[in-house]
């Protein structure tokens, strides 16, 4: 038995009592590139990292869940009828589990009462999507223990209906397709229109690479408003110029585009644009040369969120341009923006210099010291126990 598997066996006996019916897991993920194209329809290239939450469950006849989470300020167990679910009555981190059960409801599927206890060392508000790992976890769990026998894109649009309907965060389906369909050694290249996915190969450390996060630790969260205006400029973009989505619009429309629509929501427009883009160029160098040829790509790919989407900020761009001068081949800002984390490629003889580099130049800011740590591919959802 893993250590993980046995840490959060051993709470659930702890807190409940007994052994529970299986242990879940779903990683975290890291964007290589592809930001806020998802919800556009579009294409982006994420990998499921070795960072998860998992979750131990056992089941119960009253239709009552118990929750308990083993991290985070939030403690005691949180009692919640699964008949009776509504978003304003989840308290904190419960409202995750709470709303994949009330998607699996709304699908027609019977969910039982179910003790669970909950454990996570994916970053919370670092852009790792430490939320996703929640959901798919509990959602492979009760696919498992109900019987619905849900496919890995049903799966992928249940834990997004929870997201957008019962959270509150509008959200597309990249950090579901990537926890619940990501594989060791790969990166899901997903096209957000059909869902259909291609596992590309990546493997930094076969190219002498290391994939260095930097969590700025600057808070972020997809439920307040920066997120959900970005969302509205795209649509009212896509509407202007008479699409379904953006991911109809070619980076040769762009000119044309320009005078039908105010200078801020261009501006919009053009980095999901030329983002999509990148996305392919991207799975195309993955494909063909491996991972050091992507990092052009990484770079155009922050200067458009820093001055297009404008969803960088000030830590962000400190680690960026830090890890850049000191030896990293190329670095971004990943996740939703307003804070969370940046990506660096670095060569693995320079991580060290790389990590001071940028810890020096947080401190010099005055910025709040950031975490840095590595990740690589990991497989996706599953059943650990």
């Amino acid at each position: 038995m893993s250590p993980n598997v046995e840490r959060v066996t051993a709470a659930f006996g702890e807190v409940f009592g007994g052994t529970a019916d299986g242990v879940w897991t779903a990683p975290g993920r890291v964007n290589l590139i592809g930001e806020h194209t998802d919800y556009n329809e579009g294409f982006v290239l994420p990998f499921a990292i070795d960072l998860a939450a998992r979750v131990a469950l056992r089941v119960r006849d009253d239709g009552v869940m118990r929750l308990l989470s083993t991290a985070g300020a939030e403690s005691g167990v949180t009692e919640l009828s699964v008949g009776d679910l509504r978003a304003d009555r989840a308290q904190g981190w419960s409202v995750y589990p709470s709303g994949v059960v009330w998607a699996f409801q709304e699908r027609g599927i019977e969910v039982p009462g179910f003790e669970l206890v909950l454990d996570s060392d994916v970053p919370l508000g670092a852009g790792l999507s430490s939320s996703h790992a929640i959901e798919c976890a509990v959602a492979t769990a009760l696919n498992e223990v109900t019987g619905a026998g849900l496919d890995a894109e049903q799966l992928v649009l249940t834990t997004q209906r929870a997201e957008n309907a019962f959270v509150g965060a509008p959200t597309g389906i990249m950090d579901q397709s990537a926890s619940l369909r990501g594989r060791s050694g790969h990166a899901v290249f997903l096209d957000c229109r059909d869902q259909s996915v291609e596992l590309v190969p990546f493997d930094a450390a076969a190219a002498g690479l290391v994939t260095l996060v930097i969590d700025t630790r600057v808070a972020h969260s997809h439920a307040d408003g920066g997120y959900a205006n970005r969302r509205e400029a795209c649509e009212l973009g896509a509407e202007v110029l008479g699409v379904k989505a953006l991911r109809d619009v070619s980076v040769d429309d762009l000119d044309e585009a320009r005078g039908l629509m105010d200078e801020t929501t261009f501006r919009r427009v053009r980095h999901v644009v030329t983002e999509d883009q990148r996305v392919l160029d991207s799975a195309a160098a993955l494909r063909s040369s491996g991972p050091a040829a992507i990092a052009s790509f990484l770079d155009a790919s922050h200067a458009s969120m820093r001055d297009d989407f404008e969803i960088s900020c000030d830590e962000l761009d400190a680690a960026v341009e830090a890890s850049r001068a000191a030896g990293a081949v190329g670095a971004r800002m990943t996740g939703g923006g307003f804070g969370g984390s940046a990506i660096a490629l670095v060569p693995h003889d320079d991580e060290n210099r790389v990590r001071d580099a940028v810890l020096t130049a947080f401190a010099e800011r005055g910025f709040r010291a950031p975490r840095l740590f590595t990740v690589t591919p990991a497989d996706g959802a599953r059943r650990l126990a």
